[in-house]
């Protein structure tokens, strides 16, 4: 399939103009296609939105990977997590031995795996920057060490992390995001692993001006006393951090964000202009992708839900970035294990605007000129 875009069109930055002509184009291409006007749904709209992120006619996606961010939180001090803090060091090493669950799905859905030690409280072997390949070509998982802190302070007690930290974090997923536009990924997706994350996520978004009982949920399961201390260790929190306006995104990060969500954050922000989509995993990561999107709004156009967790507070954060879940399958896992299913499932809208035959090519008739699309 030869990929095509309006001349002068291939700038992956934000354009308007440019954008209205590639949205034409590709819309010409999926209605040339063997199959009703619009038939394919959401499947056409990922098709369009990857054409526009890439300034292709018709869309392609060659190699896609799943970037796993990993750190420690001092908020579990106040005994807000069912789990001890090893357990993050623990299921890096798992990540790494190819057992975990973002390793079975990201095989399955043809995405390379990076572990990233963003701030984790313990230490790792030298493992290779980069996976070596399989021999059935796809990769074994990589590891990038970003070590910022050995785990956040107690935002209870004081900022999570300094603002130099903080910026070091977004530095690193910058380098990420450099990363995987030289290596030839046209998806990224995020996922998370850290000890307590799910309450410097509430935090984060409860401090953007979210509702803090929507915000404030079980994570991992715990039992109603530990969620009315979760809630009032977030609020109260919130309040003594605070108070937090409109343009305070830089400085809610370092107060609570953990540094796998500062270098989530730090990716999503690299990737503006690089031509590549990316999925948002669970809720942590979500909140990441606000943090993001709160700091320039326009990350948007290259941002997609891989999917909607149990976590309550998530499809309201999805709803206020004007982000529809790819799929719902009321998982909690995090890890990225949402968003690579989520972004197997944008990849096929790139298939269909490849690989279906055109009415032209296999000299089927059209419909009537008063087709709707509907």
């Amino acid at each position: 399939m030869t990929h095509t875009t309006p001349e002068s069109m291939n700038d992956a930055r934000n354009d308007p103009v440019r954008d209205s002509a590639i949205r034409q184009a590709i819309q010409a291409r999926l209605n040339d296609l063997t199959k009703p006007k619009g038939s394919l749904g959401r499947l056409e709209d990922y098709a369009e939105k990857l054409s526009v992120i890439q300034g292709l006619v018709p869309p392609r996606v060659r190699r896609k990977a799943v970037f796993v961010m990993a750190g420690d939180h001092g908020v579990v001090n106040q005994g807000v997590s069912l789990y001890p803090r090893e357990v993050s060091a623990q299921m890096v090493h798992n990540f790494m031995a190819g057992g975990a669950g973002i390793n079975v799905l990201a095989k399955a859905c043809g995405f390379d795996v990076f572990a990233v030690d963003a701030g984790v409280d313990g230490d790792f072997p030298a493992w290779p920057v980069k996976g070596q390949a399989r021999p059935d070509g796809t990769m074994t998982p990589g590891f990038f060490s970003m070590k910022v802190v050995r785990g956040t302070r107690d935002f209870t007690v004081e900022p999570a992390m300094s603002p130099e930290e903080f910026q070091t974090c977004l530095d690193n997923g910058a380098a990420l995001a450099n990363f995987a536009a030289s290596e030839g990924y046209d998806i990224v997706a995020i996922g998370d692993m850290g000890i307590g994350n799910t309450t410097s996520a509430a935090a984060i978004l409860v401090a953007l001006g979210f509702d803090p009982d929507q915000m404030i949920d079980r994570g991992t399961g715990i039992d109603d006393t530990m969620l009315a201390l979760k809630h009032r260790v977030v609020v109260d929190a919130v309040r003594a951090r605070g108070p937090f306006g409109h343009g305070d995104a830089l400085r809610i990060g370092a107060a609570f964000a953990g540094p796998e969500q500062a270098t989530a954050a730090g990716l999503i922000l690299g990737l503006r202009g690089k031509g590549i989509a990316c999925m948002l995993g669970g809720f942590p990561v979500t909140a990441a992708g606000a943090l993001a999107w709160r700091i320039d709004p326009s990350v948007l156009r290259f941002l997609f839900a891989g999917h909607q967790s149990r976590v309550k507070g998530h499809r309201p954060v999805l709803d206020a970035m004007g982000l529809e879940p790819a799929v719902c399958l009321d998982m909690r896992l995090g890890e990225g294990t949402g968003a690579v299913i989520g972004g197997f499932m944008v990849e096929l809208g790139a298939k269909i605007a490849n690989e279906m035959a055109t009415f032209p090519d296999m000299a089927i008739s059209r419909a009537k000129a008063n087709e709707k699309d509907f």
